[in-house]
């Protein structure tokens, strides 16, 4: 085998050229100095260039915010005019888009540290009616749940599942995060919920999104929050907990019909929901099927799992609502994209208030990349609106070129032959 080594090195991202292409073509970077403002008279960096870089990173393959010192920077600083800040300087100016946390004291006498920072998860949402992603007018689906983020900070306190980290309450329509507000891991998810749903239905409000119907699990199953999530949507949809009045409802349905989800047999039935609001004539749809075990049941006395969604939609069939509430699982998949791909179990600071400010940067990230995905897999037949980020990082961002000054100008040249040319 021969070697032969040039001194002029190729940049092995120089898809990432790209990336920066659209983050400013798409109106991305105006908006972000717009709404955020100047860092002030001696900042060498804008806003913008902060959450740029750090895009740059995070689709290049970096898992954490030093890894542009340690294995980027270099490559970065090769793209004509493209500055490129430290590590310290990222962390730093997170930090001055971070707000104080309110602490909320509960009847009990215990406090909770909550984490409101509006005019970023303002942004987050004009970022969205910016790249097309959300519409003004149009009405949509909005999903609300509380995510634990199991850490070690210096602030992390013991969740309900009896590990460490924190408890934010996360707001998504689809795959696109539009309300994080973070707290306390041991606050109860029920605790000030309202609250927090009616700054993420207000924000959006304002914005010009309306909610269609919204969704949520038991945690979201209490009268302040059901009265505000109905106050904010056409039609919703929760999740039931169990209780003894609940089973005492269910013991005198005679009528069950029989269905069929995902290949699985249940029986169904619908009845009046008498328990926070029997004024509003709310609908509970219950399912049950039979338990594999056989024992009996200590509420209703029979062998069937019961469960229940509380719902004021008088139209669809038990069925349907049953198949919209568990279409829920989406959320889910949002959440274990942000957690590996977008850093959110490499959270960089030590306090709650900054890795707030830090998972709602990285939100915008992720929402950028649902833009740019749909962009780009057009005319790269490899990839799909739906690939996750090592797919595009591989098959997109991994190819190796250089800017070289020609005819005065920069060109970029690639050694690919796959139709990057059609992107620019």
């Amino acid at each position: 085998m021969k070697v032969q080594q040039f001194k002029t090195q190729a940049n092995p991202f120089s898809g990432i050229n790209f990336v920066n292409h659209y983050f400013n073509k798409s109106g991305l970077s105006s908006l972000i100095d717009n709404e955020l403002g100047g860092r002030g008279r001696n900042a060498v960096y804008s806003y913008s260039d902060i959450l740029r870089n750090l895009c740059n990173v995070a689709l290049s393959g970096g898992s954490v915010i030093e890894d542009i010192n340690s294995h980027f920077r270099e490559h970065l600083e090769s793209i004509p005019n493209n500055k490129v800040p430290s590590a310290d300087t990222l962390l730093r100016a997170i930090t001055e888009l971070t707000t104080t946390n309110t602490v909320y004291t509960s009847q009990s006498g215990n406090t909770y540290d909550f984490n409101i920072n509006l005019k970023m998860n303002r942004l987050l949402v004009k970022s969205l009616k910016l790249t097309g992603q959300l519409q003004e007018g149009e009405m949509y689906d909005f999903d609300y749940d509380n995510q634990i983020n199991a850490n070690h900070k210096w602030d992390a306190k013991r969740t309900y599942k009896k590990n460490e980290g924190y408890l934010p309450g996360i707001a998504t329509i689809g795959n696109k995060i539009v309300y994080i507000e973070n707290r306390d891991g041991n606050a109860n998810v029920k605790f000030k919920q309202e609250d927090t749903l009616e700054r993420a239905y207000t924000i959006l409000e304002e914005e010009g999104i309306k909610i269609n119907r919204s969704r949520m699990d038991a945690g979201s199953y209490s009268k302040e929050i059901i009265k505000m999530v109905n106050q904010h949507s056409e039609l919703f949809y929760i999740r039931a907990n169990k209780s003894e009045n609940l089973f005492q409802q269910i013991n005198q349905i005679k009528d069950w019909e029989t269905i069929e989800i995902n290949h699985k047999q249940y029986q169904v039935a619908s009845i009046p929901f008498k328990q926070f609001f029997e004024e509003k004539g709310y609908r509970l749809v219950i399912m049950r099927e039979k338990a594999k075990s056989n024992q009996l049941d200590l509420f209703t006395q029979d062998s069937y799992i019961y469960r229940s969604i509380l719902t004021n939609d008088h139209n669809s069939t038990e069925k349907e609502v049953i198949e919209f509430y568990n279409q829920r699982g989406a959320s889910e998949k949002t959440f274990d994209v942000m957690n590996n791909d977008f850093w959110w179990k490499h959270l960089p600071f030590s306090f709650l208030s900054q890795n707030n400010t830090f998972m709602i940067v990285m939100a915008l990230l992720k929402n950028f990349y649902n833009y740019l995905i749909v962009k780009i897999s057009s005319g790269f037949p490899e990839l799909d609106s739906k690939s996750r980020l090592k797919k595009f990082i591989f098959r997109f961002v991994t190819v190796a070129g250089k800017w070289v000054w020609q005819s005065r100008t920069w060109i970029l040249k690639l050694y690919t032959r796959k139709p990057y040319h059609l992107l620019v």
